[in-house]
């Protein structure tokens, strides 16, 4: 059994795409996947499955979520393996880390793409484009941060989803199932 993150986009933010973390997990887990758990109400799932091609499952829990609760959402899927790799390989500080957001991207975007996004600098942000993860360091705060995930999707030609240092470690955690 290979053990998986999921990370949804957009889902119960401002009252808008409400999806009732109790309904995900007995969804999933009636779909067949194993040891379902959610973490807050962002769209943290961590499952076990023994379909080893995450882009498969990706699709699969995107039609589950928009047929069961008619609208549709980005779906990106980790091992827990990647995603311990992907916080290994933060770039920053030990102090800036802990403050940090780790953007989980789709894909590896096309170098090009990359050098071209990386072209845009604000002050007070520092970020990173490493493989499939955009690593950002806000020192006013994402909050106050002039990049947005959209900039990064379009320049970039894929989906994202952002997770703070706090919710990475805790998924790390919840996923030595």
């Amino acid at each position: 059994m290979i053990t998986y993150i999921t990370l949804l986009r957009g889902i119960n933010v401002g009252g808008h795409k409400k999806v009732p973390m109790a309904e995900l997990r007995e969804l999933l887990t009636n779909s067949g996947l194993e040891h379902v758990k959610t973490y807050i109400q962002s769209g943290n799932v961590i499952f076990q499955s023994s379909t080893n091609d995450a882009k498969v499952l990706e699709k699969e829990i995107k039609k589950l979520i928009s047929d069961q609760f008619g609208f549709e959402v980005p779906v990106i899927i980790k091992t827990q393996q990647e995603l311990k790799t992907i916080y290994s390989n933060c770039p920053f500080s030990e102090d800036k880390k802990v403050d940090s957001y780790f953007v989980m991207l789709s894909e590896i975007p096309d170098q090009q793409l990359v050098e071209e996004a990386s072209q845009k600098v604000y002050p007070n942000d520092i970020y990173v484009i490493l493989n499939d993860c955009i690593y950002l360091y806000c020192e006013k705060g994402y909050g106050q941060s002039k990049f947005n995930l959209n900039f990064f999707e379009k320049k970039l030609n894929v989906n994202a989803t952002a997770r703070n240092y706090k919710t990475i470690v805790k998924l790390l955690s919840l996923s030595d199932i």
